[in-house]
């Protein structure tokens, strides 16, 4: 049989969750500065004081929030984009794409959060803010290696820079579709993620050309070079 310690801290690991459940939906509702302890105490059914025994403040709550969110998604992310498809880069990059915005769609308390968090600021809590910086670069990290995966061996010539070029408009497609679908639109994410895909091939395709043809020039060049060398060599020697 459990103890009464082990029964209790059961009951303090079940309540910490009910409350990180609770802020996540109501912060995400209302922002951070929007969201008073009585709204969470109403939402939980918890009292204030177990709400401060757990996280300290308000503000350690969100951070709790944020960084649960964050480790979440990001494994609900990982999750989703086991065992990608064979196929043409346009293929591998859709199905990329359709996937994360599956997960965008199963994930919206936490990234209404993130958004209320970056388009206001309003918080000003150093640790939360942080956690914003770290998954938005953690995103752009993320849609870097996507590319790359989709377009296979043009993907891993791509130099870092073109790559993460890339990536940032990978992001603000994804960051739109998200605003357009939070804001009630008919267009739906999979229509998005279509779009988004034709782009990112476009200007993917765009890039590898350019890569080629430099790699092309430079080539000609040397062998220009080489062939002039070995004529100005004969006509010293004769």
């Amino acid at each position: 049989m459990e103890n009464s310690q082990q029964i209790g801290n059961r009951r303090g690991q079940r309540s910490r969750q009910e409350i990180l459940d609770a802020a996540a939906r109501v912060m995400s509702a209302y922002g951070y500065a929007g969201t008073s302890m009585s709204a969470l105490v109403e939402a939980t059914g918890i009292p204030k004081s177990a709400i401060y025994h757990h996280f300290g403040s308000k503000a350690g709550l969100l951070a709790e929030v944020m960084a649960r969110g964050a480790h979440g998604f990001f494994a609900a992310m990982h999750e989703a984009h086991q065992n990608p498809p064979e196929g043409t880069p346009r293929e591998r990059l859709g199905w990329y794409l359709r996937k994360t915005g599956e997960v965008f769609q199963h994930r919206e308390n936490f990234l209404r959060l993130l958004f209320v968090m970056v388009m206001s600021d309003e918080a000003g809590e150093p640790e939360a803010m942080q956690t914003v910086i770290e998954v938005r670069n953690e995103g752009r990290n993320y849609m870097q290696e996507m590319i790359r995966n989709a377009f296979g061996a043009e993907g891993e010539a791509m130099a870092p820079a073109e790559a993460e070029d890339l990536a940032y408009f990978g992001m603000m497609g994804f960051d739109g579709a998200f605003v357009s679908l939070q804001s009630g639109d008919a267009r739906s994410m999979k229509r998005h993620m279509e779009q988004l895909t034709d782009a990112l091939i476009a200007l993917g395709e765009a890039r590898a050309r350019s890569l080629q043809e430099k790699g092309a020039a430079s080539r000609r060049k040397r062998a220009t070079a080489a062939t002039g060398g070995r004529a100005k060599k004969k006509a010293q020697d004769s």
